[in-house]
């Protein structure tokens, strides 16, 4: 069977379902509201699109035929998530209440989530909001488990049972402050990392592993003199000491004074984007912070090492 083409349009799969429904062109007119040659041709015009005929007329009875059996369950699906999504949309247009529960990563947790639910509190007043901040792993376990509602967080290695849909792609930058060797310097290749001090965060997160994996493949060994789960605590350390941090750009915006070095060979960046469970309903609450996260665009830090 064909695909379908532009021209076939929501009344047409009414109209279908209607007919397939009744199996009786006069009964299934009065459903749709049209008069019974208006529902025929719509129907007769359907079939001239998908180029198979759906329904088998004879002067006393109307049946599917079995371009039509095979049809329906696609039209019924079809309209189902159109309706879903109407619905969604006229109710995320109003006033939401009760609870919504997210979880996202300390970096994300930095500018993004906070910006996009400064807004959505501003629209939903009523809504009570739980954001959870931890490891990729450890918040998709917490949405399978049923925990949380969304996660916002790095694409994770294993997608299996997952929806990931990307917000946006940034770069992964070497930070150092104005006294460090690399304060100057306009780019970084990974392996002249190699037993320079760096400070990172542990293994548990994705990051990390990723980052460990840039190093193999560059050949390089830095010293990992200091490991630390907060993104925020490593910039701070980064400030007063003479060690290096690589952390996504986006965790830069609040530290101007920090210089910000792109790596390249291989260069390392990250995709943040919306996880759910596969099939996962998706509520007006969730429909809503989402359409504000897509919206939202990755911040740029402004560094004397990028003016230079």
């Amino acid at each position: 069977m064909p695909s379908i083409g532009l021209s076939v349009e929501l009344r047409h799969l009414r109209y279908f379902l209607a007919l397939a429904e009744r199996m009786n062109f006069t009964q299934a007119a009065a459903q749709v509201h049209v008069t019974q040659s208006t529902l025929s041709h719509q129907i007769a015009q359907l079939e001239a699109e998908l180029g198979a005929k759906l329904f088998d007329r004879s002067d006393r009875r109307v049946t599917l035929a079995a371009a039509g059996e095979l049809f329906l369950p696609k039209a019924i699906k079809a309209l189902a998530e159109i309706d879903s999504g109407i619905a969604l949309m006229n109710t995320s247009r109003k006033t939401l209440t009760g609870e919504l529960r997210i979880g996202t990563t300390p970096t994300l947790n930095m500018e993004v989530v906070p910006h996009c639910l400064a807004l959505f509190s501003r629209d939903h007043p009523s809504m009570r909001v739980m954001a959870d901040e931890g490891t990729g792993d450890g918040l998709i376990a917490d949405l399978r488990a049923g925990r949380l509602d969304l996660v916002v967080a790095y694409r994770p290695f294993d997608l299996a049972g997952l929806v990931f849909e990307p917000l946006y792609t940034e770069e992964m930058v070497v930070v150092v402050n104005g006294d460090h060797p690399f304060a100057r310097r306009r780019r970084l290749r990974v392996v002249e990392l190699h037993r320079r001090e760096l400070v990172l965060p542990p293994r548990k997160f994705t990051t990390r592993v990723q980052l460990d994996e840039a190093f193999e493949a560059a050949g390089a060994e830095p010293i990992v003199a200091m490991e630390m789960s907060s993104i925020a605590a490593m910039l701070k350390l980064v400030q007063q000491a003479p060690l290096a941090t690589i952390v996504s750009r986006s965790a830069l915006s609040e530290h101007l004074g920090l210089h910000a070095i792109p790596l390249e060979g291989p260069t390392v960046v990250r995709t943040p984007g919306l996880i759910w469970l596969v099939d996962q309903p998706r509520t007006p609450a969730v429909a809503s912070l989402a359409a504000l996260l897509r919206t939202h665009q990755a911040p740029t830090a402004i560094t004397r090492a990028q003016r230079s």
